[in-house]
């Protein structure tokens, strides 16, 4: 269960979610998500941007909090029921982690195990989408059976999770965690990213 600092946390939280669920059609399009990630053939890749799909659609902080509410404990939701939220919210809730969230957490243990993940390959992609062109990048992770997964996405979600992995690691990163090559690599790429895509300002 939650300590008291984290109760405090989670129905603040909790209370965002809701508000993001109250929306009309929210809680029946979210539902439509997780039915199409979980129904579809390349599912385990598709659960890896699941949570950016959903911060776009209920907002950051709503959207991180709904997968943290997919992979709980069950008994988590006995704090969830002391926040008080409309019933119709809190079922959901509780429907959603029995019917999808073993699934979703046992994909995202498969993803973030080193072990499962073989190898990768890192692909750009220009696609026409109502009459402007997108950029798009394809990841493709090769399993351990050597079943290619992968998915694709606009570069605004690869860059954003790009962001995010590096916040992750950044904090525990040490002499002998990253190679001074890849540093360089990543210091690069960044510059590359500001002459390309950064608006300059005028003189």
């Amino acid at each position: 269960m939650l300590d008291h600092e984290e109760k405090f946390l989670f129905k603040e939280e909790i209370l965002q979610l809701s508000n993001a669920l109250a929306e009309p059609g929210a809680l029946d399009n979210v539902e439509d998500l997780l039915t199409d990630v979980i129904t579809s053939p390349r599912f385990d890749s598709e659960v890896f941007t699941l949570e950016r799909s959903l911060q776009v659609m209920l907002g950051p902080r709503a959207g991180a909090t709904l997968v943290g509410l997919l992979t709980v404990a069950p008994e988590v939701f006995d704090e969830v029921a002391e926040v008080r939220i409309s019933p119709e919210v809190q079922e959901r809730l509780v429907a959603w982690r029995a019917r999808f969230g073993l699934a979703i957490d046992n994909a995202l243990n498969f993803l973030n195990n080193p072990d499962g993940i073989q190898g990768h390959n890192f692909s750009t992609q220009i696609v026409h989408v109502d009459d402007r062109r997108v950029l798009q990048g394809r990841l493709t992770l090769v399993r351990y059976n050597n079943e290619p997964q992968f998915f694709v996405a606009d570069a605004s979600v690869l860059y954003s999770l790009v962001a995010d992995v590096l916040e992750r690691l950044g904090p525990h990163s040490e002499v002998d965690t990253v190679d001074p090559d890849t540093v360089t690599r990543l210091k690069d790429a960044v510059a590359l990213v500001e002459r390309r895509a950064v608006p300059r300002e005028r003189a």
